[in-house]
């Protein structure tokens, strides 16, 4: 026998889970099910492909024995099975970051009763058993080896494994129970909770106890052994024999999710392909989603025997978020990985899947959508970026914020409010940045205010930047920057602009001077009604359109010299026109410069000069 150490993060865990109060204790067993489903997953697929075990008289099932007299519960399967290092790993150790994130969940929670679909969301699934246990034993034996192991542990700091004597492979886990978990020694309960998450595990529960009879006058102990769920695969069932309950559970119990599915979408196609697919939509993204490791959620079955759970092309990446089954019945049941990623079938199931969930999305109702949209959005944008056979599709969902509008627009709906208006170019307007209040606030904005042109609002720059200039066109309407634009014509004549420019032209040539190369250029503008100033990018630069193709490489922008334009109405540039004072006016060269760019939320040439220049400025002012 060997004794470990919890790894940190499931000790934490562990403690957290043994002296907290749960509001929904049942989900152990759904969980203990859903992880035996998953063994008899992977040996039924050695069963039929591995001559070593094709043989065997085989029949899949899971066993759960209530036990009154000792005060146990042992849930039972004669599926892969564990060794040593995998009693170890899988028990003792979680590789997923998720858990740090999972912990910081329950110690923030302010009720003591800790929200169960916690456990879910981060999958440690297992380790809900120390909700309801004193002590929990896993005795295991992995198919195929010869040694059976015991893994031992009263959800403490460390854990026991040792060798045990075990005839078949599979495992069993016998679990003490609390004294205040007894309900689920009742074995009509059980059953209840069999029926309520796990009715459609596509295999065979039994439900073992003793029940008290009278028999000759007498009460006797009698020994059953009963059925407890229907073993049919849900995602074979018709439709219409299929209520929504059945259809929510089914998720939970096989994706670990204590919510319901946001929205569900089953197909069953016949003819060239016959396939079958069932994909759930969860109401709460992935605590993953947005990492590199995610897992996949999305099964494969060949006429309807497991093959994998870890391929995450099934469907494209940025549709990572769902869940769901797909089972061909034109694979051959051992295609490998290589095969998977080239083969023709899957390509046309995965085609034809996508666009049935982006058409279901798209046909969502209002409450859904928007639960929908606040969760998901941003995938929805790296699609467009990546699935150019459905990019159409995925511009009719995608949803920004707007200068116009209360909260988020579609893009039909911007064209749609502006595309009557007179002299309106087809054109989609937007602009991009970090902070909404700043983009809201931007001098670039005014000039499209002032003629009252809709701006969308793109405030995810990491995003944004990269997705929008690639999108083009949608509907014939062309996607433009307006950081990079001219401004659209405004209701004075070319000829004002021209007088301006002549009036300022040696104010301009003073700025030029002064500020050299930390700008392109110096100009006058008609653009702005409201600020002094603002910077602007040339829309001639090279480097402009480029910036986009350096970070859709992964790799840092190169910095782009701005144009500051200034105000010919504003009253502080004409006073600077007039003023005698040219110290005065180089100082606020640099003032006026550093508050456009804070004003597009960028830095200042340098914070101590502008801080120095600033000093300076009140301390003439109060002389």
């Amino acid at each position: 026998m060997a004794k470990y150490q919890y790894q940190t993060e499931v000790g934490q865990l562990l403690k957290l889970m043994t002296h907290s109060l749960y509001s929904n204790r049942e989900i152990f067993l759904r969980e203990l099910i859903s992880n035996a489903s998953d063994a008899l997953d992977k040996f039924n697929y050695l069963h039929l492909t591995d001559e070593k075990f094709k043989s065997e008289d085989w029949k899949p099932k899971i066993t759960i024995k209530v036990d009154t007299k000792d005060g146990s519960l042992s849930i039972g399967d004669n599926g892969i099975g564990m060794n040593e290092q995998d009693l170890i790993e899988n028990l003792g150790t979680i590789a997923k970051s998720g858990t740090k994130a999972f912990i910081e969940q329950l110690e923030k929670s302010k009720d003591s009763k800790i929200d169960s679909n916690l456990i879910g969301q981060f999958g440690v699934g297992f380790y809900s058993v120390f909700m309801v246990s004193d002590s929990v034993e896993v005795i295991s034996k992995k198919a195929g080896e010869d040694k059976a192991y015991k893994f031992k542990s009263d959800g403490s700091g460390e854990f026991e494994v040792s060798e045990v004597v075990k005839e078949s492979h599979g495992t069993v886990i016998y679990i003490k129970l609390k004294d205040d978990a007894k309900e689920f020694l009742n074995a009509y309960h059980i059953k209840d909770i069999i029926k309520k998450y796990s009715n459609h595990i596509p295999y065979e529960i039994y439900v073992n106890y003793t029940e008290k009879t009278e028999k000759d006058g007498k009460e006797v102990e009698e020994n059953k052994t009963e059925l407890a769920n229907e073993a049919k695969a849900l995602w074979t069932m018709n439709k219409n024999e299929i209520s929504d309950d059945e259809y929510k559970e089914f998720y939970k119990s096989n994706w670990h999710d204590v919510s319901d599915p946001l929205t569900w979408i089953h197909t069953s196609a016949e003819g060239s392909l016959e396939y079958k697919t069932l994909f759930y939509i969860p109401e709460v993204a992935p605590a993953d989603i947005y990492r590199a490791d995610f897992e996949p959620g999305v099964k494969l079955y060949v006429k309807r025997v497991f093959i994998t759970d870890k391929e995450k092309e099934l469907l494209p990446i940025y549709l990572r978020f769902v869940r769901g089954i797909i089972d061909s019945e034109d694979l051959p049941l051992n295609v490998s990985r290589e095969i998977l990623q080239e083969n023709r079938i899957l390509a046309n199931i995965k085609q034809a899947s996508v666009k049935k969930i982006l058409n279901h999305i798209k046909k969502l109702d209002k409450e859904k959508f928007d639960k929908f949209i606040e969760q998901y959005n941003r995938l929805i944008k790296e699609g467009i970026f990546t699935d150019h056979l459905n990019k159409e599709l995925l511009l009719d969902i995608v949803r920004y914020k707007s200068s116009a509008v209360e909260g988020l627009t579609s893009l039909a709906d911007y064209i749609e409010r502006e595309k009557d208006k007179k002299d309106r170019k087809k054109e989609v307007y937007y602009i991009v940045g970090e902070d909404e209040n700043i983009l809201r606030h931007s001098p670039l904005l005014e000039a499209y205010k002032l003629n009252d042109i809709e701006v969308l609002i793109l405030d995810d720059k990491e995003v944004d930047e990269i997705v929008t200039p690639a999108i083009g066109e949608y509907k014939e309407w062309k996607f433009v920057d307006i950081a990079t634009c001219e401004p659209p014509k405004i209701k004075e004549n070319e000829e004002e602009l021209k007088g301006l420019e002549k009036e300022f032209e040696s104010l301009v040539k003073i700025f030029k001077d002064e500020l050299g190369d930390k700008v392109k250029d110096v100009k006058i503008t008609t653009r702005l009604s409201e600020s002094d100033s603002c910077v602007v990018p040339d829309s001639s630069d090279p480097l402009v359109s480029m910036r986009a193709m350096f970070r859709q490489m992964g790799q840092e922008a190169p910095d782009i010299p701005l144009i500051l334009e200034l105000n010919g109405k504003s009253e502080l540039i004409k006073a600077l026109n007039t003023t005698s004072d040219v110290e005065l006016v180089k100082e606020a060269a640099w003032l006026l410069l550093d508050s456009a760019r804070l004003a597009e939320g960028l830095e200042p040439v340098s914070k101590i000069d502008l801080s120095k220049r600033v000093t300076s400025l009140l301390s003439k002012l109060v002389k």
